[in-house]
């Protein structure tokens, strides 16, 4: 068989494959099937119970939903009042991860031993860096840091066992780990895809998570303190969203199996590397680069009404529909991440001078829900969500958009860790929601009688 007949066959084998794999949708709703795990209302269903994070975007009010500024907790504490308590005085996310990891927040002492702890088991074993990342380097960094942490895994002593404190060991070594991790898949990645030169620093002791990710991928090395403490706070900002979330729901899932840290570590990286889940401040970015190029007057709000119009009638950006960074699953009013994080874009913004840039940000997110209403001619809710101030702030740190989502996972670590952990002290059953099967029973066919199908 020669590759144009392999190809041919590959072509019949697909149009197959789809053919057979399509369900009539109508038998979703005759069997009342939660498509997406989700109600009729766009809630999710309840499949669990968690004290690590909770998402609020409404009330119920005699019987009916009614749609409230959003809040987000972290362990019971309301996310504005744990950056209130440390934005400006001290970085935050090793604060917010011990918070995760036990349910308290630290002492002085306590969240000094801890980020000492973390300097410690930051550096890669011995080898890692050549054998694991450096000669197999891949296009894409969060595939990169799937199997990076896969591999952890055979320089691991002890690897399998489940007891709580090796599992809270290998945690926090992971949660170290992961800003060397995606820097040096990036090195490789630039250096192997791109053909750029090849720099890689360590891991300096003495710096935090936020400090050490700047450290790591600028060339020499250097960053301000601003761009320390805003980075902090989108860390910070992205480490729980809840145990509903696709990643988080998948480190639940897979915990409940009895699986290793690493393999559930690994599928919950593979599940926000989807880009319906972590890969939408990379979409907000590129739609907005794309709206600078094109929108002559940014000041000028019919331009942008009509840049809007037409990303929402499918004729402009990547033709999907979608306004990336307006609206989400669960937020109605607005996005409490949103609200803390556009404060200081702004403060970041006028250092490094896109001051303008800012400005659009702010027109679009002001202009969008009356355009989403006036072209989609409903009245849902929408809002603009972290993603979407997110890739703006990345890009003024000098974040490539290939680091965007790899940030995201480094601080969503933390949440992944305190969910496994609460599986394996309080989940009990492996998870097994029910399928349906709808396919018509048949005949077993001998293979003399079968019929050519492709």
């Amino acid at each position: 068989m020669d590759i144009n007949e392999k190809k041919v066959l590959l072509g019949k084998l697909t149009a197959a494959a789809s053919t057979k794999s399509h369900i009539n949708p109508a038998l979703y709703t005759k069997y009342d099937v939660k498509r997406g795990l989700r109600n009729n209302d766009g809630t999710g269903v309840l499949v669990g119970l968690t004290e690590v994070g909770e998402v609020m975007s409404y009330i119920i009010d005699d019987a009916e939903r009614v749609p409230v500024e959003g809040k987000l907790f972290y362990q019971g504490y309301e996310i504005s009042d744990l950056v209130k308590g440390f934005y400006g005085k001290r970085f935050g996310f090793e604060e917010v991860a011990f918070l995760l990891l036990t349910g308290e927040l630290p002492t002085e002492a306590e969240l000094k031993s801890f980020r000492e702890l973390l300097a410690d088991r930051r550096p890669l074993p011995e080898g890692f860096t050549e054998d694991m990342i450096l000669k197999a380097p891949s296009p894409d960094v969060m595939n990169k840091l799937a199997r990076s942490v896969l591999a952890l895994y055979s320089y691991d002593d002890d690897p399998e066992n489940r007891d709580r404190a090796n599992v809270v060991r290998q945690c926090i070594e992971l949660i170290a780990r992961f800003p060397v991790l995606i820097s040096y898949g990036y090195m490789a990645r630039r250096h192997y895809v791109e053909h750029q030169s090849l720099f890689l620093h360590d891991p300096r002791p003495e710096y935090n998570t936020a400090e050490n990710i700047l450290h790591l991928i600028r060339p020499d090395g250097e960053f301000n303190e601003l761009e320390a403490r805003v980075l902090d706070l989108a860390l910070v900002l992205h480490a729980e969203h809840g145990g509903g979330n696709n990643s988080s729901f998948v480190t639940h899932a897979v915990s409940s199996t009895g699986s290793d840290t690493y393999s559930v570590i690994a599928a919950a990286v593979g599940s926000l590397k989807g880009p319906q889940h972590g890969g939408a401040s990379n979409k907000a970015y590129a739609m907005m680069k794309e709206m600078r190029d094109t929108v002559k007057n940014w000041n000028d709000d019919g331009q942008v009404r009509d840049y809007l119009t037409s990303i929402l009638k499918k004729e402009a950006f990547d033709r999907s529909g979608l306004i990336y960074g307006i609206g989400h699953a669960v937020y109605t009013l607005s996005d409490p991440r949103t609200r803390l994080l556009k404060q200081y874009a702004k403060e970041l913004a006028v250092q490094k001078g896109k001051e303008d840039v800012f400005e659009l940000y702010e027109s679009v997110e002001r202009l969008a829900p009356d355009v989403f209403h006036e072209v989609k001619n409903n009245d849902k809710i929408v809002c603009a969500n972290v993603d979407y101030y997110a890739g703006f702030i990345y890009s003024m740190l000098g974040i490539p958009p290939e680091l965007f989502t790899p940030i995201f996972a480094t601080a969503r670590i933390a949440g992944w860790s305190a969910h496994r952990i609460e599986e394996i002290v309080s989940g009990g059953r492996i998870m097994r929601p029910a399928f349906k099967c709808v396919c018509k029973r048949r005949e077993y066919t001998p293979m003399d009688i079968r019929k050519d199908m492709l």
